[in-house]
């Protein structure tokens, strides 16, 4: 008898350029399978939040100690037995090996839509520190993430408990 492959994930970065929704799948996620969530918006020091409200693009150096902290969480999580969800845009390849640093025990969900979709869903927000006029410099810095890099890839252009469900079949857990 064939026996699936379970995944042994103790974290799961849900990524995606800003208005994919990111925190909202993530949560949704977390509840569903019974996990801790995290928004790695976060772990952003003052300085990142302050230049994304004023318009302007976070570059690599404003980055690295961001996302270093997020991998530290999920270092810490994972030597903890615990799991976690976490939303973080992880836009980069290079953010990503931060993130993932070789373990096999975190997983990505890319969110995947068009820059129209995702327009719109940015001109619906209130109150959030990223303008919709980054959004195409987010297009311009995603990278995909590479089939190499395990990634579960869904489609946003569904309900959130559609595509919740659709990452829930994707992934090959034991549940708790």
């Amino acid at each position: 008898m064939f026996v699936a492959e379970r995944d042994n994930a103790c974290a799961l970065v849900v990524m995606g350029v800003s208005g994919s929704g990111k925190s909202t799948i993530a949560e949704r996620l977390a509840i569903r399978i019974g996990w801790r969530f995290e928004d790695g918006d976060s772990f952003h020091p003052p300085s990142n939040v302050a230049k994304m409200h004023s318009g302007q693009p976070l570059t690599d150096e404003d980055r690295w100690p961001w996302l270093k902290a997020i991998a530290g969480e999920i270092d810490r999580t994972c030597a903890a037995g615990e799991r976690a969800v976490i939303a973080c845009s992880a836009l980069k390849r290079s953010y990503r090996d931060i993130l993932v640093h070789g373990r096999a025990d975190v997983r990505l969900v890319f969110l995947d839509g068009t820059q129209e979709l995702i327009a719109t869903r940015l001109a619906m927000r209130k109150g959030h520190f990223m303008p919709p006029g980054l959004l195409t410099s987010q297009f311009g810095t995603l990278e995909p993430p590479a089939a190499e890099e395990r990634p579960i890839n869904v489609a946003i252009d569904r309900s959130v408990e559609a595509i919740v469900e659709d990452i829930v079949s994707q992934l090959k857990l034991d549940r708790p």
